[in-house]
């Protein structure tokens, strides 16, 4: 027993480590802004479902976060899709492989891999480089096979390397050309998307934190009921 609570407590640091994949400031996630919910879904839709499906991800599953069918069928379906159905992507797997060295990974539960951190910096790391085939790179993911598909939002970063305080080289993004939003409107637009990943992540977790309180109440009530009934048990014994 104290082996396997041993082995457990060592796993429990490296599992935190894979899924945020490094140290990266604190992405700015509120689960209750619907409207940046909605914000980031558009993004997704518009920019990432052409390429990346979300296979377990319904689109009714939107008016949790305050959309109407009416207003999913208008904004965020374009290809004759049901309400019903799941966000799958038309670009043909290995097709897709062949143009970017590795089929784009489904999107359902990306936040949970990758965790919401590490998606932010990486949403915010990408940098011209024409060393590489789509001509993008990556602070975060070095040689991703992703370009930046938000490019025109963001504009173009170069990477520099320069010495820092203690003489070290250090490197930092220098926004070259500017996007059709400032620096702070696209990391805005990018937290969107990521609060948005994260609740595709899972849909249900709103509820579940509503109905955790009530569960709550109860067992704080049959808690006192129970300790209630325990003495009126072992009064004569005692």
């Amino acid at each position: 027993m104290k082996k396997l609570l041993l082995i457990l407590s060592l796993l429990v640091p490296t599992l935190a480590m894979a899924g945020e994949g490094g140290n990266f400031p604190a992405a700015p996630i509120n689960m209750s802004d619907q409207a940046s919910l909605q914000r980031g879904a558009k993004i997704f839709v518009n920019y990432c479902l052409s390429c990346h499906s979300a296979s377990v991800m319904r689109y009714n599953r939107l008016k949790d976060i305050g959309l109407t069918d009416e207003q999913i069928k208008k904004n965020l379906m374009f290809a004759g899709e049901k309400v019903g159905d799941t966000m799958m992507v038309a670009m043909d797997k290995s097709e897709a492989k062949g143009w970017f060295g590795a089929t784009p990974p489904d999107l359902s539960v990306i936040a949970r891999a990758r965790g919401a951190d590490w998606l932010y910096a990486y949403m915010r790391g990408f940098y011209r480089d024409n060393t590489r085939p789509t001509g993008w790179n990556n602070t975060v993911f070095d040689k991703v096979g992703m370009p930046n598909v938000l490019y025109e939002l963001q504009g173009e970063q170069r990477l520099v390397t320069a010495p820092d305080e203690t003489g070290k080289p250090a490197s930092h993004l220098v926004l070259d050309k500017p996007g059709t939003l400032s620096p702070a409107e696209y990391d805005k637009a990018a937290a969107d998307l990521v609060n948005y990943l994260v609740y595709m992540g899972e849909p249900a977790r709103a509820v579940r934190t509503h109905m955790g309180g009530y569960v709550l109440i109860f067992l704080a009530f049959m808690f006192v009921l129970a300790l209630l009934l325990k003495k009126e048990f072992w009064k004569d014994i005692h």
